[in-house]
């Protein structure tokens, strides 16, 4: 293999640009969060258990699919502009090979090539266009071409783990109501969160500790915030 030719993905260094992991992790985390406060809000409110769970379950399926739809709106229109500048480069390296030569050779000689070396290296990967567009792809927008993420599963993904982060809190309240329910809800999503949490701090090599404290704390808040309105609003509605 030459020295100058396209470099391959270092083993040791983590993908960070998947967009399933992400949908997975914020799939989670939202469906927690939302369906957590939800129950709360509506027990706060001192309704019936059966309203609590049709809540819930309204709660979680219309979140899943608000989930999805804008994961995949949001990576679909990811894709489009990437693949609208990889056109726009394609028709540069064909127009102005030269230039786009030396542009890449600039960007060799910043990572520490000679200019002789970077202008070799340069020219042997512009013999191959689609070579060519993949490497400066990488230089330029610091994207890999062959690496894009699916919406479909990104959405899909989305879909599956907001729901399964949404029904955990709903799950007491087939089984009790009131005060326990509340509290065994709150109980489920701190030990989720945490979860996430630490999911979080491995993936980022974050401390555990400070990423799950967050996650928990931020769940805490929010269920805080709509039981006090559940509570306040709750005889007023009723």
């Amino acid at each position: 293999m030459s020295m100058f030719s396209v470099p391959m993905q270092n083993e040791d260094h983590r993908a960070v640009s998947g967009g399933l992991a992400r949908a997975a992790v914020f799939g989670i985390s939202d469906g927690l969060m939302t369906n957590v406060s939800l129950v709360l809000g509506f027990a706060g409110g001192g309704v019936a258990a059966n309203v609590v769970r049709l809540g819930g379950m309204a709660g979680a399926v219309a979140g899943a699919f608000s989930m999805a739809a804008g994961e995949w709106i949001s990576v679909s229109a990811q894709n489009e502009l990437v693949h609208r500048e990889l056109e726009m480069e394609r028709r540069e390296l064909a127009k102005n090979p030269e230039k786009e030569t030396l542009e890449l050779a600039a960007f060799y000689e910043s990572h520490g090539m000679t200019r002789d070396q970077a202008i070799a290296g340069a020219t042997e990967v512009m013999q191959d266009p689609e070579r060519a567009l993949i490497v400066h792809a990488k230089e330029e927008f610091g994207i890999d071409p062959t690496e894009m993420p699916s919406a479909i599963g990104a959405a899909l993904m989305s879909f599956v783990m907001f729901l399964v982060g949404a029904l955990l809190p709903v799950i007491p309240w087939y089984f009790s109501e009131g005060t326990g329910a509340s509290v065994t809800s709150i109980t489920i999503g701190v030990v989720s969160a945490a979860i996430v949490g630490v999911a979080l701090g491995r993936s980022t090599e974050r401390s555990l500790v400070r990423t799950s404290v967050r996650q928990v704390v931020i769940l805490l808040l929010a269920t805080a915030a709509t039981f006090v309105i559940g509570k306040a609003l709750g005889t007023q509605i009723s």
